[in-house]
């Protein structure tokens, strides 16, 4: 019986989480110029989120904004 193409796809990504996780503790951890351009990052990166997070709450999509409900034309 054949397995599913995809069923290990999800360690793939898991293991290029954790390569990842680690490459920047270890640039935090061993270089300090890049402790301060990640914290520099990390502070525009929340000032978006916040800005994105109440836009989105003072101003919801409409299903009349929408112009294509279904572009994938799923059913």
């Amino acid at each position: 019986m054949a397995s599913h193409p995809d069923s290990g796809s999800w360690k793939k990504g898991s293991a290029a989480l954790i390569v990842a996780i680690g490459t920047v503790a270890a640039l935090l951890i061993f270089l300090p110029a890049y402790r301060v351009f990640f914290a520099i990052s990390l502070g525009i990166a929340l000032i978006v989120v916040a800005i994105l997070y109440f836009w989105h709450k003072l101003r919801p999509v409409r299903p009349e904004d929408v112009e294509d409900k279904r572009p994938l034309k799923l059913h």
